[in-house]
């Protein structure tokens, strides 16, 4: 074990990117074995490679910048995402509106009734810019009042 980390001082490691490769590379081991393609294995053997590469690589700043770039562009993907996923596991307790002036999510419990939904977001939109009777519309049995109260439920 002595040896792997003498080994490893001084290089980058693995990082986010490296791990999104890896997964990449076992989805695509998994297609060809379904489909029987033999080509493929050589970009699976190629993004391994390229996995090795940036794991043992000594120039840190270059891999630390395309971990940045991989996360920059990553971010929104994965926060949609989770964010599916947690709706998901609400979807028998809760329900989700959308503002449509502000476009946030709205998370409101079911089987409360008829009730007022107001956006937390009132305070950040300019008093004579809002209007009351904009984002007033029934859904079912939830009534969604936006925008008009101190953005909390009635």
């Amino acid at each position: 074990m002595d040896f792997l980390r003498r080994m490893m001082a001084g290089r980058y490691g693995s990082d986010q990117l490296n791990n999104a490769l890896l997964l990449l590379g076992l989805v695509l081991l998994v297609i060809e074995w379904i489909t029987g393609w033999r080509w493929m294995s050589a970009f699976v053997l190629a993004l391994l490679l390229l996995c090795y590469f940036r794991m043992f690589s000594r120039n840190i700043q270059v891999r630390y910048a395309e971990n940045q770039r991989f996360l920059r562009w990553w971010g929104p993907i994965g926060t949609r995402l989770r964010n599916a996923r947690l709706r998901f596991q609400d979807r028998k307790t809760h329900r989700y509106f959308k503002c449509p002036n502000c476009k946030q999510r709205l998370r409101v419990p079911r089987g409360r009734g008829k009730i007022n939904i107001t956006c937390p977001q009132k305070n950040k939109i300019p008093k004579d810019k809002m209007e009351e009777d904009t984002c007033i519309f029934s859904k079912k049995k939830y009534n969604r009042i936006t925008n008009t109260s101190r953005g909390r439920f009635q």
